[in-house]
């Protein structure tokens, strides 16, 4: 499968689409599709690049 977040860098801000309480978190590492994020209500979860696209957020 394609990694759908191959473009996530550390310190990009993003929303997990499944869970938007989790808040918006920060990548802390994208290695191999695998993307380390830090969520404010949900702390540090590891996200499968090619099953969950995450939703990168520019702005508030």
């Amino acid at each position: 499968m394609d990694d759908l977040n191959a473009f996530l860098e550390p310190g990009m801000r993003v929303l997990h689409p499944e869970c938007p309480e989790w808040g918006i978190g920060q990548v802390q590492s994208n290695i191999h599709g695998k993307i380390t994020v830090n969520f404010p209500e949900a702390g540090k979860v590891v996200i499968n690049g090619s099953r969950i696209l995450l939703t990168p957020v520019f702005d508030d």
